[in-house]
């Protein structure tokens, strides 16, 4: 949807850059102008607006001033680039608006792309803490078994016959200090924002 929304502002862009090209020459406004200029290629004037069949009599040609032909000419000329430049400019602000439009459609995308990098990157903390919790909780339960293990082979002890009660001992000792392991592994990771409360 991003890399669409891209091609199309681009395509905008690009028609934005050449009206905008061309309202600033006059000159290609008024050959853009065809209406006008096919209406006096099919009148019986020429394009300074002086009667064709006088460009064959020297005397009547000559009674024209050069200055007046060249204002008619500006003044049509002004004409047709007004009216055009007035066609222009509605166009230009259609894709102005268009333009506005598909800025802030991207600025949408955008806050909607953080807003979910946001959510995963919360999600993948509440991961990292569950792995956190499950590593410290292995580690522990590792010693005790290794206590547990130790004390379940068959390897005669002096003190095993009649000292029965130091393996209670000893697996409660094992299992406290284990659990006190794991709380101070946790609290150390709350001290450093490595857990949340």
């Amino acid at each position: 949807m991003k890399s669409a929304m891209t091609r199309l502002t681009n395509r905008v862009q690009k028609v934005r850059d050449e009206l905008e090209e061309l309202l600033d020459d006059d000159d290609y406004m008024a050959d853009l102008y065809l209406s006008r200029k096919s209406a006096i290629s099919a009148s019986p004037l020429s394009d300074i607006g002086i009667p064709k069949w006088f460009s064959d009599s020297p005397t009547i040609h000559s009674k024209i001033s050069r200055t007046s032909r060249a204002s008619a000419v500006t003044t049509r000329a002004e004409d047709n680039v007004e009216e055009l430049e007035m066609l222009l400019e509605a166009y230009f602000m259609q894709i102005e608006s268009t333009m506005n439009k598909l800025t802030t459609l991207r600025e949408y995308i955008d806050d909607t792309e953080d807003y979910i990098n946001i959510q995963l990157d919360n999600h993948r903390n509440q991961l990292i803490q569950l792995e956190l919790f499950l590593s410290s909780g292995t580690l522990c339960l590792s010693m005790y078994s290794l206590v547990a293990a130790i004390f379940g082979m068959n390897i005669p002890y002096p003190w095993k016959h009649d000292h029965g009660y130091i393996f209670k001992w000893v697996v409660i000792l094992a299992g406290i200090s284990c659990a006190s392991l794991f709380l101070s592994i946790i609290s150390y990771a709350r001290r450093r924002g490595l857990v949340g409360s």
